[in-house]
């Protein structure tokens, strides 16, 4: 399924708030009958933060994409429903999940973009924000990138794809003035995109060096780490199952490409 989170106080179900988890099970329930519908998501989003690729798992059968949707609201969509293995978990047999953070760097805001992309009006060094994303191929301790007051406790990722690239202008950006940071890894932790985020681009407009930065993948403490970026940039972008990788292929060697979902 996909999702603008911008109305929602995340996917997971909160007394008194929107969520997404809520409006998919209300409307699960209405199809099949059912007095609540629960609901195993792949990835746990908080609120503000996007999906372009979700998928969650419940007891039953499928149900009609277009009756879903027909109960849905405007800024949720089902995407495909499909049966699945007996005994599968959306959440425990996810082998990878992909992310992607995009950056409107120019001087104007966008009205049209508001709450999809995060506003970056200072000088972008591309080539800073690439060698970052390089660093973080391969397993890495990510404590400085998840708040300190936390129930993690692992704090190592397998990251196998981290990229930085110029994607295609959609309505309200010019040429080159979008900017997509892509990552996939085996698990993520609370923020730990955000910050990483917020934290590159501290490289990029050289408040910080990249030597810096390679020596938070060693465990240092959050407070060493740059400030956590807000979460209307950030996307869910896919699940890997199997061992299947969302981002094998990418990026082409010219940075210039558009992205995988275009």
């Amino acid at each position: 399924m996909e999702y603008n989170g911008s109305r929602f106080a995340g996917w997971a179900r909160q007394p008194g708030l929107r969520t997404v988890e809520e409006e998919v099970s209300k409307a699960l329930a209405v199809l099949l009958r059912a007095d609540e519908v629960p609901l195993t998501v792949a990835g746990r989003t908080d609120a503000g933060v996007h999906a372009t690729a979700q998928v969650a798992s419940y007891a039953g059968p499928p149900v009609p994409v277009a009756g879903l949707n027909a109960l849905l609201p405007g800024d949720v969509a089902a995407l495909a429903c499909s049966d699945a293995p007996e005994g599968f978990d959306a959440r425990r047999d996810a082998t990878s999940r992909a992310y992607c953070y995009r950056i409107l760097a120019r001087p104007g805001r966008s009205a049209l973009l508001r709450g999809r992309v995060l506003h970056w009006p200072h000088l972008v060094d591309l080539d800073g924000l690439l060698a970052c994303a390089a660093t973080l191929i391969g397993t890495h301790d990510f404590t400085a990138f998840t708040p300190t007051e936390t129930n993690h406790v692992r704090f190592w990722r397998d990251v196998y794809h981290a990229f930085w690239r110029r994607a295609s202008a959609p309505a309200g950006a010019g040429p080159g003035d979008l900017l997509e940071f892509w990552i996939e890894a085996d698990a993520f932790m609370r923020h730990m995109n955000r910050v990483l985020v917020g934290t590159m681009l501290e490289v990029s407009s050289g408040r910080r060096s990249l030597e810096s930065f390679r020596a938070l993948l060693a465990g240092q403490p959050r407070d060493a780490a740059g400030q956590t970026a807000p979460a209307h940039g950030l996307y869910l972008a896919g699940v890997g199952y199997g061992g299947e990788r969302v981002l094998a292929g990418w990026p082409r060697a010219d940075p210039g490409h558009t992205s995988p979902t275009g």
